[in-house]
């Protein structure tokens, strides 16, 4: 078994090599003058069983992960597994108007050609490993952030709306803490109010915990609010740290004590390693 770390996801890759004492195969990109990608592989890959690691996002790192995939096929590799640390257009899942594409299953039925397994962490929906036409699988970084959240001494755990509620409710139960979900009351034709749906968060250090973080707005909006209602503390944490535009801006402007990211894309607030959920599940497959 060998490893190849895509440029999106070499820190990633770096540690689960180690982790799973195996090979890291180098790879060579680089830009032609017109803007085309060139890669090629560094190391051999006959008979291996190889794991090629990227995520997807911004595009670029899309089309650099096609063409790893096809070298690794071309170079006759005995088996090849993918793992996708964040799955890009996953929010694009159905078609919300006439006349839209479903990105996600594009995306999943083009990455099922040359591959035998995808793996990819917390997916925006679940039902969206349904769009492979391989083995595909959902592993959760909830237990990692969890882990790091363990000395924040956290009193509550959030979710920012109810459709979240189990993944907080997962790291409420690794914390033994309260946990409970946003909810928005609209108080006027401008005004929204956000607040805990039961818990009272006075004197209480929250973490409020959502898979992705884009824009931020929402997240800022209830950072606002929990302020007001006198939380000591309020930390953000998320699987997959977006943070498009001024996302970081707005949530520390809001009052945001930390923010806390995953690895799965690569920010000075991926302080949360996802390597050893993801060597655990392929030791599990090993089995």
């Amino acid at each position: 078994m060998k490893i190849i770390g895509g440029t999106a996801s070499l820190p990633i890759a770096e540690d689960l090599s180690h982790l799973l004492s195996i090979d890291l195969i180098k790879i060579e990109t680089k830009r032609f003058p017109d803007g085309e990608l060139y890669v090629r592989l560094l190391g051999p890959v006959e008979n291996e069983e190889i794991i090629v690691i990227q995520t997807t996002f911004p595009d670029e790192y899309i089309i650099e992960l096609f063409f790893l995939l096809d070298a690794v096929k071309r170079a006759h590799a005995k088996s090849i597994t993918v793992i996708i640390p964040y799955f890009g257009y996953g929010r694009q899942d159905k078609q919300f108007k006439q006349g839209e594409p479903i990105s996600a299953q594009a995306l999943a039925t083009l990455f099922s050609i040359n591959v035998d397994k995808i793996i990819t962490i917390d997916p925006h929906k679940d039902h969206i490993l349904d769009f492979f036409t391989i083995p595909a699988y959902g592993i959760s970084a909830v237990e990692s952030i969890a882990d790091h959240l363990r000395t924040k001494n956290i009193n509550v755990v959030l979710a920012p709306d109810k459709g979240a509620l189990e993944r907080a409710q997962n790291a409420a139960k690794i914390l033994n803490c309260d946990v409970d979900h946003l909810e928005k009351t609209r108080i006027d034709g401008t005004t929204i109010k956000i607040t805990p749906k039961t818990l009272d968060v006075k004197n209480k250090n929250v973490a409020i915990i959502d898979d992705i973080i884009s824009t931020g707005g929402t997240m800022a909006t209830a950072i606002r609010e929990l302020k007001k209602q006198h939380a000591s503390k309020v930390y953000v944490a998320c699987t997959h740290g977006l943070f498009a535009g001024n996302a970081i801006e707005k949530l520390q402007n809001a009052g945001c004590d930390e923010i806390i990211a995953t690895d799965t894309i690569q920010s000075p607030f991926s302080t949360v390693k996802t390597a050893a959920v993801i060597a655990k599940t392929i030791h599990d497959f090993s089995r």
